[in-house]
């Protein structure tokens, strides 16, 4: 059975079948419907793992409890506040970084195309009250869509603001058919094929889309962790950065550095 198919199988259980338990692998759905977790699935030549995918916040809350060895994902401030402060990471591993954007409607009836930071383009959004739909999950890319309202000084009106509660995949769909706005990851949106909705602002350092690793502290640590950590953020690194939009762009760009040991290690 292919790694990734077997979470669905097997759920929380801590292997399928006889032998040594598989190393438990916790990410995102950014991460997977952006491409990078199928490339490290086809290159990892050492134990079995198994996948759980959830949305960031599900996810560090999951590794917080124990039930995760390792974590690929990308909600920062989320990752200090529920794994690095309460000491549930031994090691924090950069991997890489794409961007966020802003997608909308071709006709682009808030302007956003034209603004000069992502939290201008936001509150242009709220200012022409035009459909914005969010993912409103605890995700990465919900956690950076906050606080790009913060930076906006906007709160978010129930007349124009819809919550999909679904992955990045799903949210993109509903606001194409919506024709509203989104935050989007930018390699995510890539991937999809037949939207109508196009990409209006990409131009600012603050839509940054960091994916970390962090190796979980737990009680019995998994015997292949460790050697996992320290092969994705070198040959799968590599692989992860080899990947390109449609234009012929990187879709990934490098977070140079080795696994370092968190504070409280």
């Amino acid at each position: 059975m292919h790694r990734a198919r077997a979470a669905l199988v097997c759920g929380w259980l801590a292997a399928c079948h006889s032998g040594p338990s598989p190393l438990r692998l916790g990410t995102t759905y950014t991460v997977q419907q952006s491409g990078v977790l199928a490339v490290l699935e086809s290159l990892w030549d050492g134990p079995r793992f198994t996948t759980v995918v959830a949305p960031s916040g599900q996810i560090l809350r999951t590794a917080a409890n124990g039930d995760l060895d390792v974590v690929i994902t990308h909600a920062p401030a989320l990752e200090q506040r529920l794994l690095v402060d309460p000491g549930h990471a031994l090691l924090r591993c950069p991997l890489a970084a794409s961007r966020f954007a802003v997608v909308g409607p071709a006709a682009d009836p808030a302007r956003v195309a034209t603004a000069a930071t992502a939290a201008e383009a936001f509150r242009r959004i709220a200012a022409a009250g035009r459909p914005f739909v969010s993912r409103g999950d605890s995700s990465g890319t919900h956690v950076k869509e906050l606080a790009l309202w913060r930076a906006a000084g906007v709160t978010p009106a129930p007349r124009w603001y819809l919550e999909s509660g679904a992955d990045q995949a799903a949210t993109l769909h509903l606001a194409d058919e919506r024709r509203a706005y989104a935050l989007a990851d930018l390699p995510t949106y890539a991937r999809l094929g037949g939207l109508a909705s196009r990409i209006l602002f990409a131009a600012d350092t603050a839509l940054t889309n960091p994916y970390t690793l962090y190796l979980v502290r737990r009680p019995a640590p998994h015997p292949d962790a460790r050697a996992f950590a320290t092969w994705a953020i070198h040959a799968g690194r590599e692989a992860v950065l080899a990947l390109r939009l449609p234009d012929g762009t990187p879709a990934f760009v490098p977070r140079p550095g080795d696994c370092e040991a968190t504070a409280r290690s």
